[in-house]
């Protein structure tokens, strides 16, 4: 169980109740394994378009097959971890090459997704909806 330590970079994404922690080992020794939970990627999200969503910071930076990741992941729902994941990812490879900060941004992966679900309010159904009106 004594497993060598390789470097890696780590950085943590959020998005709805979802929280996911990155991290990127460099040299691929795994050809670019991604594994979520212990599992492999297509595995955990195996949702259309998800996959290109997780990878997409990869892509952008042509790292994609160079690079090992690894996720842990909790809470949330498919998108909400899906969105945890890809921001973890892009902050990991900031910290990773700095200079990747400037494609990053341009291509929309640094940007935290601040929407969260709203509160129920008193006499409401749900946030904003009213129970139905009758006339008597």
């Amino acid at each position: 169980m004594t497993e060598e330590k390789r470097q890696y970079y780590e950085g943590i994404g959020r998005r709805k109740r979802a929280s996911a922690r990155v991290r990127i080992y460099p040299g691929a020794e795994a050809g670019g394994a991604f594994t979520v939970n212990d599992r492999d990627v297509r595995e955990y999200f195996p949702r259309f378009g998800d996959y290109n969503i997780l990878t997409g910071p990869l892509v952008d930076t042509d790292l994609m097959g160079k690079v090992d990741v690894t996720v842990l992941i909790q809470g949330g729902g498919v998108t909400g971890q899906t969105g945890a994941v890809r921001l973890g990812l892009a902050r990991a490879l900031v910290k990773y090459d700095e200079e990747l900060r400037g494609t990053l941004r341009t291509s929309g992966h640094m940007t935290r997704d601040s929407r969260v679900k709203e509160r129920k309010k008193p006499g409401l159904k749900r946030a904003r909806k009213a129970p139905t009106y009758t006339k008597r």
